[in-house]
């Protein structure tokens, strides 16, 4: 029997008996789920691009690549019903997602890929350029990265003498109101990178950036112990959710 082509996944299938066939066509409805929907969205996607699609398809489509059958639009909707965001939904941690009944393992994989795809890209906006004169795009990069963090987390950029980005790395990771932060082991870092500038970053799972007494205490301690081996700290930004604050903007560094 000769292979025929499925024009929705372009893939080869021997198609029905002949009498089965025609019992189908005659239904009123042959078939009962979204017929050449995923195709439609598709061409939508392509025409009029990404903007034209609500944040429930964008992770409908996505999730197409999880479960080559079937309607995702459902699964998609249960999802940002339950973190509350197409962004929040995304970043949700693995344990969480595999939580939410009909998520597959390869549906996890493919929202942790497209998070991971997300990081890189605004990563590769900084990589090999002088980070304070990209200061926007670094504060991009941050957000994409901590602002829907759970818990706080404590990175530290390591700069060469041009201000260029060595090493971006996460050096804690604490509860949703405390870090803790040994600053002999940020100084330790930076020499073993041959930096010669810090920017200390972390997150507010509160959303709130206003910095705390701790903080403005910490960013102190920090450059007192880096300045001894002639290390600058350039800024401590504290990235919220929709908003920053530099310490050095703020006058409180």
């Amino acid at each position: 029997m000769p292979l025929a082509r499925d024009p929705e996944t372009r893939a080869s299938y021997a198609p029905p008996p002949a009498g089965e066939r025609e019992a189908v066509e005659s239904l009123p409805f042959p078939s009962t789920g979204p017929h050449g929907h995923r195709a439609r969205m598709r061409e939508k996607l392509l025409a009029r691009g990404a903007g034209a699609l609500a944040d429930y398809e964008l992770l409908e489509m996505l999730l197409y690549f999880a479960q080559p059958r079937g309607d995702t639009k459902p699964l998609a909707k249960t999802l940002i019903n339950r973190f509350g965001s197409f962004g929040l939904a995304l970043t949700a941690p693995p344990e969480q997602l595999f939580e939410v009944d009909g998520l597959n393992m390869h549906g996890v994989a493919a929202m942790k890929l497209v998070q991971a795809a997300s990081v890189r890209l605004a990563q590769s906006e900084i990589i090999d350029r002088p980070v304070l004169g990209n200061w926007d795009r670094l504060m991009d990069y941050l957000t994409v990265v901590l602002a829907r963090e759970p818990v706080e987390h404590f990175r530290v950029l390591f700069l060469d003498n041009r201000n260029r980005l060595l090493a971006d790395e996460a050096h804690a990771r604490g509860t949703v109101n405390h870090t803790p932060v040994y600053p002999r082991e940020v100084v330790k870092r930076a020499l073993e990178v041959n930096a010669t500038a810090l920017i200390l970053v972390h997150n507010h799972p509160s959303g709130d950036p206003t910095p705390s007494r701790e903080d403005i205490d910490m960013t102190g301690e920090i450059s007192e112990a880096a300045a001894v081996f002639s290390i600058t700290v350039h800024d401590h930004v504290i990235v919220g959710n929709g908003r920053w604050v530099s310490l050095r903007k703020e006058r409180l560094l």
